[in-house]
């Protein structure tokens, strides 16, 4: 607590060192509608900028809830819930096959105070009260916090939230009387099931229920309090279902998310990549489903749960975990690769693009996209940094399959081919393309560490790194071109327009025209309010291959440049107007806070600002990068290469940094140039 409010104290020092600099790299001035606060959420307070609206997902084990918000000019509140089940499955097994029911405001039980109905949305009734939204609050939690009653003497805390672990989502109204005479508060009695078609219902029909909790009839004198809620709830034998606690479910939820803030803790100057951080662990964190085939991290966005893809769940987020120290995150990740393993085949078809509906089916409808590329890297990654051998024997097979696959599509240029890449043919993608034959590199790389640390025969691990050394040349032949100027990459064979992966060779360590390519990402051609766009000229943007670009750019040394941009990417996503977690795309899919991407968010700490490499089990190269107007940086509670421990970063006299590495009551330091790699050995 102390650091946080020194965070909020420094902040307007460095934000104001930030802000300059933004505005001399050419990034527009932001008008921040949210504020932090000293518990590390976000809190708007409604002010003239009304009508506003905005939505937010937050998940359980069994459950996702999707709240789409707004509050009008007279500061009443309009809601749209979508809960949705991923463990609830209807035929024929696709991707989508999950149940998910939409409740609007006018289906809620009505809420009376001494007789005069409460309104939540819309205008005053004859006689009636309103619901007045004065601020919003989210840290796991949504809190619309309001007054009601002519002078305001009724306070309302209403809250939204996931069960941490059941087909289940709360609605909280706590109401207070702050006024001086005794009140009568009442909610009606509500009980609404459905029942799924059978003929299409998977396993048995589905039963979706909407009840409330503590309605009837409440006296509060000037001080109390009442809590009444409304559950949203699916099960296939409603006559066994437990009465549902939202006090004791509320718990839950704080504790799940205290718990997975508690390790991988960021220590910065600027408070906002501070908090910024701690919500991507929330995201990526929460959206971890428990299905009868072990544990899936599930994008969300309503459509994409109890499934994994080759780039969000193998690539993106499951590498994260293995700094996590979240143990169902592990568990999701090693399940990940299980899953995708039982698709190795002795022919070399490629393994699916997804594997859904719980595990029953998959989804390869772009054909090989890269994907056991994706596999291989994010695989070899995972198991370096977990730093359990027995973990990585498990992956081992499925990385030297993946590894092969790739190696029997390389063409007479060298490169290797693909049908497509991560975006499915939303663009094009030519016949081999950057992105893949990047993850393949890394994968080479990652795979001839592992395999040393596996004991694996020298010449198969010779075999790789050779490997690597001759694609990283092909690369360079093959992609490398100048694009508008730009000395920097093309994305497939016939490309001639500035594409966002170009970032790709600066996240994989290939810096051979890292000056170009940083040059071409942050210009305007390619840099636009919300990150990068895709292509050039074009609206799209995605959110991952800006993560990757601030990671790639922060490894490749220009620190300064990129810890702007981050600021001002992680202020937009923070306390801008789409809050609070980094995004999916636009216009595809408005934004969704798919999961994935936030564990992407927290590996530009990770590898690129703290240069964490993982070369063996218990051991890493760090390459730290602190901005020139930091003194200190700290990575706290890393729980990864079978230990927990600290990496602390300060200046020097001298142009120096010192290195403090923390485990336990052992600690080390290095002092290092800026920009110089250390060997660390846990």
């Amino acid at each position: 607590m102390k650091f946080i409010k020194n965070c909020i104290f420094l902040y307007s020092i460095v934000s104001t060192c930030c802000t300059a600099q933004a505005q001399q790299a050419g990034l527009a001035k932001q008008n921040n509608r949210w504020a932090i606060q000293p518990d590390g959420s976000i809190s708007w307070k409604t002010d003239n900028r009304l009508p506003h609206s905005d939505h937010i997902e937050m998940s359980g084990e069994k459950v996702s809830l999707w709240v789409k918000y707004g509050i009008d000019t007279s500061e009443l509140a309009n809601l749209t819930r979508t809960v949705v089940f991923p463990t609830f499955r209807m035929l024929p097994d696709d991707t989508r096959s999950h149940i998910a029911y939409t409740f609007h405001d006018n289906e809620l039980p009505r809420i009376y105070i001494d007789n005069q109905l409460l309104h939540l949305t819309g205008e005053d009734g004859t006689g009636d009260i309103s619901l007045k939204v004065k601020s919003i609050n989210q840290h796991g939690i949504m809190h619309l916090l309001g007054q009601a009653g002519r002078k305001g003497t009724i306070s309302v805390d209403r809250s939204l939230f996931p069960s941490v672990d059941k087909p289940l989502a709360i609605e909280k109204f706590t109401i207070t009387n702050k006024g001086s005479e005794q009140v009568t508060v009442s909610m009606e009695k509500l009980s609404r099931m459905v029942t799924t078609d059978s003929a299409t219902s998977k396993s048995a029909p589905h039963k979706v229920i909407m009840q409330t909790v503590n309605d009837g009839r409440h006296v509060l004198q000037p001080g109390q309090s009442v809590a009444l809620s409304v559950c949203y709830l699916a099960t296939d034998h409603p006559g066994m279902s437990n009465p549902v606690n939202p006090l004791a479910e509320e718990t839950a939820r704080k504790q799940r998310v205290t718990e997975i803030l508690a390790p991988l803790q960021l220590q910065t100057p600027d408070s906002i990549l501070n908090t910024e951080f701690a919500f991507a662990k929330i995201r990526a964190t929460e959206s971890i489903f428990k299905t009868k085939a072990g544990y899936m991290h599930g994008p969300g966005g309503l459509s994409y749960y109890a499934a994994i893809w080759a780039n969000d769940q193998a690539e993106y987020v499951s590498p994260y975990f293995a700094f996590s120290g979240d143990s169902i995150g592990v568990l999701s990740a090693m399940n990940c690769y299980r899953l995708f393993a039982s698709y190795m085949n002795p022919q070399y078809k490629p393994i699916p693009s997804s594997i859904v509906a719980e595990g029953d089916t998959y989804w390869n409808g772009a054909g090989d996209r890269g994907d056991q590329a994706m596999i291989a890297y994010g695989a070899s990654r995972f198991a370096l940094a977990y730093g359990k051998i027995d973990s990585a024997r498990k992956l081992w097979p499925l990385i030297t399959w993946c590894l092969e696959y790739s190696r029997r599509h390389i063409n007479q240029e060298g490169v290797v081919t693909s049908d497509a890449d991560e975006l499915e043919g939303r663009f094009p993608a030519g016949k081999a393309n950057l992105s893949t034959n990047c993850l393949y590199y890394d994968a080479l790389t990652s795979a001839a560490l592992l395999g040393k640390q596996l004991q694996v025969p020298a010449k198969i691990t010779d075999g790789y790194r050779k490997e690597a050394a001759q694609l990283k040349a092909a690369i360079e032949k093959y992609f490398g071109a100048t694009i508008d100027g730009y000395q920097t990459y093309r994305y497939y064979e016939t490309n001639n327009i500035l594409r966002a992966w170009i970032c790709m060779p600066l996240a994989m360590g290939i810096f051979d025209r890292k000056e170009g390519t940083i040059q071409a990402l942050f210009s305007p051609k390619l840099w636009t309010a919300d990150g990068l766009a895709t292509e050039a000229g074009k609206e799209t943007f995605w959110d991952r291959s800006t993560l990757y670009a601030l990671r790639g750019v922060l490894q490749a040394g220009a620190t300064d440049k990129a810890i702007d941009y981050l600021h001002y990417y992680s202020t937009r996503r923070l306390l801008g107007e789409h809050v609070p977690y980094p995004v999916e795309a636009y216009p595809e899919g408005n934004q969704r806070h798919l999961s994935a991407e936030s564990g992407l968010y927290c590996r530009i700490f990770t590898e690129g600002l703290f240069g964490i490499r993982p070369i063996g089990f218990n051991s890493f190269d760090c390459t730290p990068r602190l901005p020139t107007n930091w003194n200190n940086m700290a990575l706290n509670k890393i729980k990864a290469f079978g230990t927990v421990f600290d990496v602390r970063i300060s200046r020097r006299a001298g142009g120096k940094i010192a290195v403090k590495v923390i485990q336990g009551a052992k600690q080390h330091t290095y002092v290092i140039k800026s920009g110089d790699t250390i060997k660390v050995v846990l």
